[in-house]
């Protein structure tokens, strides 16, 4: 194990166990200050999700996108401080956290028994997301990137199985996709996020007007097992978010369409409600890797950069 990767395990341990039982206004107040740090230092991180949010405010002048990029660190790090407290909140206080629009796409899609794909940005709290469904009586199963090391993987899954989520990882033993389409077919609700390719297998689509690699998986799952394919995102709402809620809008479903073609439209189409809600709300889209194909290029010459 790396000296980083140790570091950064005791760091998520330490938050688990001391953002859990600290007060709320004083861990949101701790977690600013972190953000402000991490954005002032520009690391990579910080420097990448500037490029990301230039293609979602792109009329910002070069002051205003430095102040958007701060609030989209500290959105980042009000999502961390939820996931410390999550495991301590009950059902209804999830609930209470959550402001649902449109969810009766969400519900009449599981009740039909077909199964449920639901694509994802990086907005948000989307484990705050899973785990209202959860609360909501539709348990899901989803994947989670292997972490390093092994033991911070496995101390996210069990935070992640604690919420009632079954989590799949994305690489090792086994196919998780063919585990996702057994689950499907049995009609569970599959959430996906799919804003970044993490495979091999993604396709070039436009997204924020410019192309970028996104996930093929999401319509592949649906075009195989006939599952609704539905668009989620989440916000913290700017003012209307007040009193510690979130907003989980639910899209309308993608429609099908057969073969390769159709795999790509489907994805180019997911692509579509993503940018109009990155816009919509572009301080809580917490992107802070490469998405767009322009930026992947000049990565590469960047040291440190994988």
């Amino acid at each position: 194990m790396s000296r980083r990767e140790l570091a950064t395990a005791r760091a998520y341990r330490l938050g688990w166990a001391v953002g859990s039982r600290l007060p709320e206004p004083l861990t949101d107040r701790l977690l600013a200050a972190a953000a402000d740090q991490a954005w002032r230092a520009r690391g990579l991180g910080v420097r990448r999700l500037e490029r990301n949010l230039a293609r979602a405010a792109p009329d910002l002048d070069r002051d205003d996108l430095r102040d958007l990029a701060r609030t989209a660190m500290r959105s980042y790090l009000r999502y961390w401080g939820e996931a410390f407290r999550l495991p301590r909140w009950s059902e209804q206080e999830v609930k209470d956290r959550i402001v649902v629009h449109d969810g009766d796409r969400l519900y009449d899609a599981y009740a039909t028994g077909r199964g449920v794909v639901g694509a994802l940005p990086h907005g948000g709290n989307w484990d705050l997301a899973g785990a209202w469904a959860c609360a909501s009586g539709m348990p899901l199963t989803t994947v989670a990137e292997r972490l390093r090391p092994e033991s911070l993987y496995a101390q996210f899954t069990a935070y992640r199985a604690s919420l009632g989520m079954e989590i799949v990882p994305l690489t090792g033993a086994g196919s998780s996709f063919r585990l996702l389409i057994e689950r499907l077919r049995a009609g569970r609700f599959v959430p996906l996020l799919a804003d970044r390719d993490l495979s091999s297998a993604g396709m070039v689509v436009p997204m924020l007007g410019e192309p970028a690699s996104l996930p093929s998986g999401p319509a592949r799952l649906a075009q195989l097992t006939g599952a609704t394919l539905l668009p989620i995102s989440c916000d913290y709402g700017g003012p209307e978010g007040r009193g510690g809620q979130m907003h989980l809008r639910i899209h309308e479903p993608v429609p099908h369409q057969p073969g390769r073609h159709g795999t790509r439209a489907m994805t180019g189409a997911i692509a579509d409600v993503f940018s109009a809600a990155i816009r919509a709300a572009p301080a809580d889209w917490h992107m802070l890797q490469c998405v767009f194909m322009a930026d992947v290029a000049a990565d590469r010459h960047v040291p440190g950069s994988s």
